[in-house]
C-alpha cells in the first residue's frame, strides 16, 4: 500500500501579524468633527460625551490624541484660523481693483459663517473664542493675534490701492482696516443670529462704497 505524500504544512498567512490595536479613527477627521461641534455650541456647552459622540472616539482615545477639552478646543480653533486663512490669501494677494477684492473677501468670509449643516455657525474667533478669552490668556492671545493678522492684512490691501490712486492721499489705510475688519466681524454675528445672504450682501455692498468711495464705483461717463 503506498503512503500519499503530505502536502508542506497550511500556513494561515505569509504576511506578519499585525501589534497592537489598530487605530479606529483619522486624526484629521475627528479634528473637523470636533471644530464643527465647538462652532455650533461653543466651549462651555460642549461635553466629553458630545465630543466622543461626534469623533466616534472614547474618552481614552479622545486624552490620548488630542489631550484634554482644552486642548481640543484650542487645536480646533486653530484649524479653523488655519483654514479660514487659507481660502483667503489668495484673494488678498492677487492683483485686481480694490472694490473686486473686497468684494472677493467679504463673500468668502459669508460663505465660511453661512455654512453649517444645522444652519449657519458664524464665525470661530467671534461667536465663541472671544467669550473664552475673557478668562484663558493663551486663547485670548490666539484671539488678538487673529483679529490684528485681518487688521493687517486689509491695512496692506487700502495702502497698496492708494499708491495706485485709487483711494485719495487723505485716506487712512489703518482706519480702513479697522473698519472693514468691524464690517467682517458685523456680518459674523449677524449670520449666526440667521439674517439672510441678501441682508448682509446688502451691508457689505454699503460698507465697501464707504471705505472705496461712491465715485470710485462710477464708470466712465456715468453721472
Amino acid at each position: 500500500m503506498v503512503q500519499k505524500e503530505k502536502g508542506p504544512p497550511a500556513v494561515a498567512s505569509e504576511q506578519p501579524k499585525r501589534r497592537g490595536r489598530p487605530r479606529a479613527y483619522e486624526p484629521d477627521v475627528a479634528l473637523g468633527k470636533a471644530l464643527d461641534l465647538f462652532r455650533t455650541q461653543g466651549f462651555a456647552a460642549t461635553s466629553l460625551d458630545d465630543l466622543s459622540e461626534a469623533t466616534g472616539m472614547n474618552r481614552p482615545s479622545l486624552y490620548g490624541a488630542f489631550g484634554d477639552k482644552r486642548e481640543l478646543y484650542i487645536k480646533s480653533y486653530q484649524r479653523y484660523r488655519d483654514e479660514a486663512r487659507a481660502s483667503m490669501t489668495e484673494i488678498f494677494r492677487e492683483e485686481m481693483p480694490l472694490r473686486q477684492r473686497l468684494e472677493g473677501i467679504f463673500a468668502c468670509a459669508l460663505n465660511i459663517y453661512l455654512s453649517g449643516e444645522a444652519g449657519p455657525r458664524g464665525c470661530f474667533t467671534v461667536v465663541t473664542a472671544a467669550s473664552e478669552a475673557v478668562s484663558d490668556p493663551d486663547i485670548r492671545a490666539m484671539v488678538l493675534e487673529g483679529l490684528s493678522e485681518l487688521d493687517k492684512a486689509f491695512a496692506n490691501c487700502f495702502r497698496r490701492a492708494k499708491e495706485k490712486g485709487e483711494l485719495p492721499d487723505s485716506a487712512d489705510p489703518t482706519v480702513l482696516a479697522q473698519l472693514a475688519s468691524a464690517t467682517v466681524h458685523s456680518i459674523a454675528i449677524r449670520s449666526r443670529a440667521r439674517v439672510s445672504r441678501k441682508e448682509l450682501e446688502a451691508i457689505v455692498r454699503g460698507a465697501i462704497d464707504m471705505m472705496v468711495g461712491l465715485e470710485s464705483s462710477r464708470r466712465p461717463g456715468e453721472g
